[in-house]
């Protein structure tokens, strides 16, 4: 019978010592809910991060530009008004700012986003100025076609 006490007590002795320890798991729910609180913070914010002057541009079936650094762009309005970012330009500062803007020089990629509405005539002078400035990479920006 005394045997049987002394394990008693020994294994008394054992689950004091397990409880008095440090837990060595982590509790991984509120981080994850503040993962899924940060991913519904972007998703709902990522379609407002859009640089530049809001316009209403044409739409093609063309197949999008495959990217690896993110262009200058320049924004012509319905009225003709020409916008980088959100700063507008005259024609005589389009260079000039480009310029400024740009990182890899004449070598840097410049989008034209265009208004539907706007005279393809002042598209066209746009580029004309920018092309004749020394930049080489000059495209036009539009919408997929939604059918």
């Amino acid at each position: 019978m005394s045997m049987a006490t002394g394990a008693a007590q020994g294994g008394g002795r054992r689950r004091r010592g397990r409880r008095g320890g440090a837990i060595n798991e982590i509790n991984m729910t509120p981080f994850i809910d503040v993962v899924l609180v940060l991913l519904i913070i972007f998703m709902v914010a990522a379609p407002m991060m859009t640089v530049g002057v809001p316009l209403d541009l044409p739409q093609t079936k063309a197949a999008p530009l495959n990217q690896d650094s993110k262009p200058v762009t320049l924004s012509i309005r319905q009225t003709g008004q020409v916008f980088l970012g959100e700063d507008e330009l005259t024609d005589d500062t389009i260079v000039a700012k480009l310029s400024a803007t740009a990182k890899d020089g004449f070598e840097e990629r410049v989008f034209v986003r265009g208004d539907k509405r706007v005279d393809y005539g002042r598209v066209a002078q746009v580029m004309a100025i920018v092309t004749g400035g020394g930049f080489k990479k000059v495209a036009l920006v539009t919408e997929p076609d939604q059918r």
